[in-house]
């Protein structure tokens, strides 16, 4: 595996080190170039920490299906929630990662590098974000978050 440069990043009780090469959408995933045209998408670890411990991952979209951003691809079981899996770009489904059939920690364990959830060829979603404007996203999340906390803290 080879290092990536990182970026750390804290709010509040949330601590990660965010690779500075990627792209992030703005639903908590990750984008990175795996060659000539083609992308590995996987979870941020913010999204991980929402979904909680991951039960299962399952593709639904076939190998070699035409997709576009928000097409659903299948779906994540965590103990905390269930979530389609979406597009984060337009192309052509190249599938999902198989190591993760086997091995669902690798999600957790190494989210930005051997803890991708699948592969397409073509281009990523316009929406997606640098570095800098993500971190901006997940401070507005992670405030609006600790806000909603207070308010519900407070009406008891």
């Amino acid at each position: 595996m080879s290092q990536i440069e990182t970026q750390l990043y804290k709010r509040a009780t949330f601590v990660t080190q965010l690779p500075v090469s990627h792209l992030y959408s703005p639903s908590h995933c990750w984008l990175s170039r795996a060659g000539e045209g083609i992308w590995r998408v996987g979870f941020t670890k913010f999204a991980l920490r929402m979904l909680g411990e991951l039960v299962d991952v399952q593709f639904e979209a076939p190998v070699g299906t035409s997709v576009r951003p928000g097409d659903v691809l299948g779906a994540i079981e965590g103990f905390k929630a269930l979530s389609d899996l979406y597009c984060v770009g337009t192309g052509r489904f190249l599938g999902g990662n198989p190591e993760l059939r086997d091995d669902l920690d690798r999600l957790s364990r190494s989210p930005y590098v051997d803890g991708w959830l699948y592969s397409f060829e073509g281009e990523p979603d316009p929406r997606c974000l640098q570095l800098p404007a993500y971190r901006e996203l997940l401070d507005t999340t992670i405030d609006r978050i600790l806000e909603k906390q207070k308010v519900e803290g407070t009406a008891e």
